[in-house]
């Protein structure tokens, strides 16, 4: 926990869930990453980032959250891919709480429900309903007992539309998948758009001079040091476009981003992402949505 005259945040990190479709190159059983959700509190309430998307997290996370002694107010959205919100009506429900999120993410989120069907209910069968009931705020600006709490846009990343949670009292910037921390980036989106555009977030996010940066997927041992993880969130990118260009199938890329990042989590989004990628350029003019698709399959 990080104190400060005013406010507090806490994490919690919640396990993913089985996944019984196959196994990955190497052989090893296909795993999600974790997905970490943010409390801001101060005396008496609080705000929740990010809460994950099976009932069985939300139980948890709800759990968790209870034993903090908090009114929380407010759910924030970061962005639309389903992991980070699809338990938000669950969480909602228990604590009386508000949805929030930018214009962009809540199109994003009505697009991610609607590919529901076609992929999460596919690969796991204790996603909850997810209704989309999440609202925007007047200047993407709220409060949490009179601190400003800014949800700032920063455009396409991992997908189209995401922000992050700026927090200035405490020098925090909750990121949602704009920064990773330990676990492999999910590039299988960002090749539409170019990394140079997932690169401007993060410049975006440093000109924020943020201490503490919370990514949206972490290895729960390392800390959220704002300058390493900007840092290594850039690497990866560069890394990753590097070996887009020497390796010749998805599963060489595979093989070659696991021997550059042995100790990184999430290969499951790793082999996903490969696909993705090779999938795009092996087919040019067909619809790159099939393969970003099945990846996850």
């Amino acid at each position: 926990m990080s104190p400060t005259d005013a406010l507090t945040y806490d994490l919690f990190i919640n396990n993913p869930p089985a996944q019984d479709n196959g196994l990955l190159p190497n052989g090893e059983p296909k795993l999600f990453s974790p997905v970490t959700s943010t409390l801001i509190s101060g005396a008496e309430d609080a705000v929740l980032t990010d809460p994950g998307f099976t009932a069985e997290q939300a139980q948890a996370l709800g759990d968790w959250v209870a034993a903090k002694n908090r009114n929380v107010t407010d759910i924030f959205i970061t962005h639309g891919h389903g992991d980070h919100w699809f338990a938000a009506g669950l969480l909602a429900d228990r604590f009386g709480a508000r949805v929030v999120a930018t214009e962009g993410t809540i199109a994003q989120m009505h697009a991610n429900n609607a590919g529901r069907p076609y992929v999460w209910d596919k690969v796991y069968s204790d996603i909850p309903p997810s209704p989309v009931t999440a609202v925007t705020v007047p200047d993407n600006r709220f409060t949490l007992e009179g601190r400003d709490l800014v949800m700032v846009e920063v455009g396409h990343t991992d997908t189209e539309a995401t922000s992050v949670l700026h927090v200035p009292d405490l020098a925090l910037v909750v990121a949602g998948d704009v920064i990773y921390n330990g676990a492999h980036q999910y590039v299988g989106e960002a090749v539409l758009a170019g990394l140079d555009s997932w690169r401007r977030a993060i410049d975006q996010v440093e000109a924020l001079s943020p201490r503490s940066v919370v990514a949206g997927h972490k290895k729960s041992e390392l800390d959220d040091d704002a300058a390493r993880t900007i840092t290594e969130t850039r690497e990866y990118l560069d890394v990753a476009e590097e070996l887009m260009g020497t390796e010749n199938s998805a599963v060489d890329f595979f093989n070659a981003m696991i021997a550059r990042y042995p100790d990184r989590i999430g290969r499951t989004v790793l082999w996903s992402m490969s696909q993705a990628v090779f999938g795009i350029r092996e087919h040019p003019g067909e619809d790159p949505v099939q393969f970003i698709a099945g990846g996850w399959l």
